[in-house]
């Protein structure tokens, strides 16, 4: 940097510098001002009127409160909103009592005395008023970081509006900058992205919600595309909502195609991964292979899909666990969909007989015997059949194989039923089931010698 440069660099610090303190100044003069005016004798005693109020708000709010979350807790067939709802104006109570308080002691004060003697009470109102409402709205926001951000910068604006000092605010925090070339970043520029930004977020988020329940609940769409839509509404709504906020901003968006390039390299090198999983779970939703409520096996892992997410599928099994598979292992790997087409699924039960039993009479009692266990399909081509297989050494074996249409319910539990009533049965009718039997003979001779000592 030449001389020049370096002196008009200076000379612009200098000079913001200045802006600065004189805008310090200013707020400076302004809070004395008003320390000055809220010590004279009136306003004073409406600061007391106010202070009381808040005691007296705090001290109806304890029973109030009780007895509120009492009632809150015999409503047992609300929804879940309705009882988040109820939580939140139940945390609120003591601000609802000073706001109803407040402002029935301002109406009473400006008929029975001059409307200056609760000037102040008034504009106390309108701040308890303004921050009761914004406290409810944001709610709404979902992220807990987001909300605090947008409450509290909804709160200060609020509170510069009523109290007229929004043109001194805005001009302190704009003078507070840092300049990068073509490039100013203030203060107020920061503020106003944030709660841009919130604001845009939020209702794209709520929007996405509400279109991602509209998808879902529609019986004319698959459940893998009501999940596909729902993420794509999801992406697009908040991505648009992302960008339409830095233009409202002033932030120049051609600078973000240099950055999108370099995050695309960063991707390809760094995250293979996790595009690779991105990408088999879009594959995923498109070929519609696996859905919510599809039972898998995947490897040793047996159990029914409970979401599908954009990084990995939850696959819940039998005994409770939860295993979170990436995307990817569904795609290169081989998995056993049990309820691709349809939910019924045909299992084979081996057993053997003895030879002297019927094998006719054997077949019909097996048969039988499957019919009896409760989900056990009995009926048309389903029902179950019985078959020789071989003979074996010490037996006759058959299998036995029947139809069952709620894998979801379990196959290890089915078998074991119907190896029950196949015991029931073959006992009642006295068949026997064979078991191998070896005959060990010791013959009486002499040892070696070798083994003798």
């Amino acid at each position: 940097m030449d001389p020049d440069e370096q002196i008009e660099t200076k000379d612009a610090l200098a000079e913001s510098t200045a802006e600065a303190i004189e805008l310090g100044q200013q707020l400076w003069d302004f809070l004395t001002n008003t320390a000055e005016v809220l010590l004279r004798p009136w306003n004073a005693y409406q600061l007391g009127i106010a202070t009381g109020l808040l005691v007296l708000a705090a001290v109806l709010a304890k029973p109030i409160a009780g007895a509120f979350h009492d009632w809150l807790r015999g409503r047992t067939g609300w929804p879940r909103w309705r009882m988040r709802a109820g939580l939140v104006l139940h945390r609120r109570i003591r601000g609802i009592l000073f706001v109803l308080l407040i402002w029935t002691t301002v109406l009473i004060m400006q008929d029975i005395t001059w409307p200056s003697r609760s000037r102040l009470l008034v504009v106390i109102a309108n701040l308890s008023l303004a921050w009761l409402i914004v406290s409810f709205a944001t709610r709404l926001v979902a992220n807990p970081l987001l909300r605090k951000l947008v409450k509290y910068g909804a709160w200060i604006w609020v509170t510069l509006r009523i109290l007229g000092i929004t043109a001194e605010a805005t001009a302190f925090l704009d003078s507070v900058a840092i300049d990068f070339g073509d490039l100013r970043i203030s203060l107020f520029l920061i503020v106003q992205a944030v709660v841009i930004l919130g604001v845009m977020l939020t209702l794209a988020r709520a929007i996405s919600s509400v279109a991602a329940n509209r998808i879902r609940n529609n019986p004319d769409i698959s459940p893998s595309m009501q999940v596909l839509g729902a993420k794509l509404a999801q992406i697009l709504l908040l991505g648009g909502a992302f960008f339409i906020g830095l233009k409202a901003i002033g932030i120049d968006l051609t600078g973000l195609a240099v950055l999108s390039g370099a995050i695309g390299v960063g991707l390809g090198f760094g995250l293979q991964k996790v595009v690779s999983n991105l990408v088999s779970g879009l594959i995923i939703l498109l070929d519609k292979s696996i859905k919510p409520g599809d039972v898998i096996s995947l490897g040793e892992t047996f159990g029914w899909i409970n979401s599908l997410g954009a990084r990995y599928v939850s696959v819940v099994t039998r005994d409770g666990r939860e295993y979170l598979i990436p995307n990817e292992d569904f795609i290169t790997n081989e998995v056993v969909n049990w309820s691709h087409t349809d939910r019924f699924v045909r299992l084979d039960l081996k057993f053997g007989t003895g030879y002297s039993d019927d094998p006719h009479e054997v077949r019909r009692v097996a048969i039988e015997a499957a019919k009896t266990v409760g989900r056990v399909l009995s009926g048309g081509n389903r029902a179950p059949v019985c078959h020789i297989v071989g003979f074996g050494d010490s037996s006759v074996d058959y299998v036995l194989r029947f139809w069952i249409s709620d894998p979801t319910g379990g196959l290890t539990n089915i078998r074991g039923n119907v190896y029950l009533a196949l015991w029931d049965a073959f006992k009642e009718a006295g068949i026997s089931i064979p078991f191998p039997q070896r005959e060990v003979r010791v013959l009486n001779e002499a040892l070696p010698v070798a083994m003798q000592d």
